[in-house]
Parts: C-alpha cells; sequence; structure tokens
C-alpha cells in the first residue's frame, strides 16, 4: 500500500484549506469575514477623525466670530456717532428789509420764528411755538394776533396770550445787530414776560 505523501502530489507544501468558523446557528462562516471587521474599523476610525476635523473647524469659526465681533465693537467705541445739529444762531438780514409795524413769517417755516418790528423802527423776535402743547400759531395781520389751530390759543402781536388754554405768553428770543448790519437770531436764548425777561438786554433790539 503506498505512502501518503505528506507534502502533497507535486512535492510542494501541504496546502490546507481555508478555515471556516461556526457562526452562531451552527452555520460555518469563511474566515474571509474575519478580515472584513478590520476594514469596518478601519472606516469608522476615518469617519470620527471627519468629525473631529468639522468640530474643529466650527469651533475656530466661533472664535474668529467673536475676535471680529468684539473688534468692531472696539472701532466703534472709539470712533461714536456724533450727531450734528443746526446752529440755533442764523442771519435774518439787514432792517431794511423789514417795514415798520410788520410782522415777518419768512422765517417760520424753517426757523420757528417771527420778526416784528414796531413803528418806532425796534425789533424783537418771537418764537414760534405754543406755550399750551408746542403747536405752530399762525399770525392773522387782519385780526393783528397769533392764533393756534390745534386747541385756539390766542396772542396778541406783543405775544401776551389773551384767549385759549395757553397758560403764558409766548416767548422772545434774542435778536442783536452784527458789525456788518445784519440782524442775528439767536433761538438759544429766550426771555419769558412772566419773568420779568422782555426788558433784558438782547430780548429787543433798537436801530
Amino acid at each position: 500500500m503506498a505512502e501518503r505523501d505528506p507534502k502533497g502530489v507535486h512535492g510542494g507544501e501541504a496546502r490546507l484549506p481555508p478555515a471556516r468558523v461556526t457562526g452562531a446557528g451552527g452555520e460555518r462562516q469563511p474566515a474571509s469575514g474575519l478580515a472584513g471587521s478590520g476594514g469596518q474599523a478601519s472606516a469608522m476610525d476615518a469617519t470620527i477623525w471627519s468629525r473631529r476635523d468639522i468640530f474643529s473647524l466650527a469651533g475656530w469659526a466661533g472664535f474668529l466670530g467673536v475676535l471680529g465681533a468684539s473688534a468692531l465693537a472696539f472701532t466703534r467705541f472709539m470712533f461714536p456717532r456724533v450727531l450734528f445739529e443746526p446752529s440755533p444762531t442764523f442771519r435774518a438780514g439787514p432792517p431794511e428789509e423789514y417795514p415798520a409795524g410788520s410782522v415777518s413769517e419768512r422765517w417760520k417755516k424753517d426757523q420757528r420764528v417771527w420778526i416784528v418790528r414796531q413803528e418806532d423802527g425796534s425789533f424783537y423776535s418771537i418764537l414760534a411755538i405754543c406755550t399750551h402743547l408746542g403747536c405752530t400759531p399762525n399770525w392773522f395781520q387782519a385780526e393783528d394776533k397769533f392764533k393756534c389751530p390745534c386747541h385756539g390759543s390766542g396772542f396778541k402781536r406783543s405775544g401776551i396770550n389773551f384767549e385759549g388754554p395757553a397758560p403764558r405768553p409766548l416767548e422772545r428770543i434774542k435778536i442783536t445787530l452784527s458789525d456788518d448790519g445784519q440782524l442775528v437770531v439767536d433761538k438759544s436764548v429766550k426771555f419769558r414776560y412772566e419773568l420779568g425777561e422782555w426788558e433784558r438786554p438782547g430780548a429787543k433790539l433798537k436801530v
């Protein structure tokens, strides 16, 4: 009886059949499945690293955003917004432009000011703001009075209140003559009749 060659028919090394692994149901599975688990682990590692990269980028983006917002706030602090309000003082032209005994509404719309020239040639200026609720009264030449359209307050040419709910006379404002002969009105300086201020310098101009 011939002896069996342990190295096989061709004299090479003995070739063993691939190992099989018995599964939970008793079925035999190829050994290649074990190698497949290693590939899945590598894919999982790659996925984990990609998530870490995303979280890292998100963190840097948030940090840079906060840094930029802080820089913007600091810049605005160093250069605050400035509101440029119009000057309360304006030039109203030469006295010759205002006839004696007249009430000029030339500056009512832009400056809320009336310029009154009396029969003796002197000037005073009145702030066109009703002392009741701040409306702008109208001048009625035929009735020789200022009348507020809001609640009916009436004022004489001098500014004295005589009808309606206004509690006090209209306010006069400073009027002077510049070196070059121009009328100059300063709305920041006010004179109130009930305080005895209509006799102060600037409340009336004699030319």
